[in-house]
């Protein structure tokens, strides 16, 4: 797993038109997002980190669904 490094707006224009590049920018997204999770929540201020897990919790289910959405858009 890599450092974090903001999407760039190529990659943006990229990710709307390549679905396999889209699927491969989110899936590594959310695999650093939930490391980042796990983190924090073994972290000795857990119970102080406790609304960036709910946050982070919730942006990775959104995540998941537009990895699993068949044309990248969230199922609602």
């Amino acid at each position: 797993m890599s450092a974090f490094s903001p999407v760039t707006d190529a990659e943006l224009a990229r990710a709307r038109s390549d679905p396999a590049f889209r699927y491969s920018l989110l899936s590594q997204s959310l695999e650093i997002l939930l490391a980042k999770l796990q983190k924090l929540r073994n972290a000795p201020s857990a119970r102080a980190n406790a609304t960036q897990i709910r946050q982070g919790v919730e942006l990775a289910v959104r995540l998941a669904e537009l990895i699993q959405a068949p044309t990248g858009s969230p199922r609602r």
